[in-house]
């Protein structure tokens, strides 16, 4: 036999040595899942919780109702806002109105005949004084009537002006900024009156409820806890002695009490780059004062049988040295 062939062959009985020796590792854990924690963004009194902890919930059912009797007097307030805004802008846009325009040419006619007779008596108050037959302050009065009559006329005029011409620019933008910003705080409302109804964010279980019917929520209050059915986990705990044998993405085998004789399929999915003491609960064959590193098993949704709080056997197949 030449020296490959029994390099091969020694490899060969190395490997099947090490098999023998590390068929598979061993380790047991508690199933956990993802928790999310639902919690209340509008303030108000508590209407309803049809959740009960246990419960199955999909995503979007109703966790909690929260009343919003206060919030639709402010929408409709809101709602005002936006109605007034609106009028404004269709205002400037459509200019003046036709009896707006009569009434203001009739001020500016009325204004310009009284300035004309105030321009006659002034003229004749200023022959009386000159001929001795009007006193200084009657042509005083006739003159101050006569400045009077020329600044209504000169208003009269103004607005006149103002009503034909079309709005500014300036102006239209204004009136559309008020406009947007009156529909902006209306949407606010509506959807701090949506917020009422707190839904779930995801499909799971509902592990605790945190308030009842009656109880004042605001923005931040715990209302329900829920755990992920999706995003199952299963953390174990191996000794550096066997480290080398994991490898991230290795499959696993997981066995519960709850179903005898049935394998679930895992993968790992993290191991740990720090070693820590083995927690308490957690029994292994090893001294509970060893340090070990966590490895944690991602188990999917369990095939929809699983649930988090199950104690759980996993075996792992060694993976001949596989780095990390």
């Amino acid at each position: 036999m030449n020296k490959g062939a029994l390099f091969a062959a020694a490899a060969t009985f190395a490997a099947l040595s090490c098999a023998a020796r590390h068929p598979g590792i061993s380790a047991s854990g508690t199933i956990e899942a993802t928790e999310v924690r639902i919690a209340s963004q509008s303030s108000g009194r508590i209407l309803s919780m049809p959740v009960r902890e246990g419960d199955l919930l999909s995503k979007g059912g109703v966790v909690a109702e929260i009343d919003h009797s206060g919030l639709d007097l402010q929408l409709g307030q809101a709602s005002a806002g936006v109605e007034l805004a609106s009028a404004q802008l269709d205002l400037l846009l459509g200019g003046a109105r036709s009896e707006d325009l009569e009434q203001a040419q009739a001020a500016l006619d009325s204004s310009a005949e009284a300035l004309k007779l105030a321009k006659v008596d002034a003229s004749r108050m200023a022959e009386l004084l000159a001929s001795g037959s009007a006193t200084q302050s009657q042509k005083d009065a006739a003159d101050a009537k006569l400045a009077s009559a020329d600044a209504q006329q000169r208003q009269a005029d103004q607005i006149l002006k103002k009503l034909e011409s079309s709005a500014r620019p300036e102006e239209l933008r204004e009136a559309k900024a008020r406009l947007e910003q009156a529909q902006w705080a209306a949407r606010i409302v509506e959807k701090a009156i949506a917020d009422c109804e707190v839904a779930a964010p995801i499909s799971g279980v509902v592990s605790h409820r945190l308030a009842e019917p009656g109880e004042l929520a605001g923005p931040g209050t715990g209302l329900a806890v829920m755990e992920d059915l999706g995003d199952l986990e299963l953390t174990v705990y191996v000794p550096e002695a066997e480290l080398g044998m994991l490898a991230v993405g290795q499959a696993a085998s997981i066995s519960v009490d709850s179903f005898p004789g049935r394998a679930f399929a895992g993968k790992v999915t993290r191991i740990a780059s720090e070693a820590e003491f083995t927690p308490k609960n957690v029994q292994t064959k090893d001294e509970r004062v060893k340090q070990v590193f966590a490895v944690t098993i991602g188990l999917g949704d369990g095939e929809g049988s699983l649930r988090p709080g199950m104690p759980a056997d996993a075996v792992l197949t060694a993976a001949g040295g596989a780095a990390r």
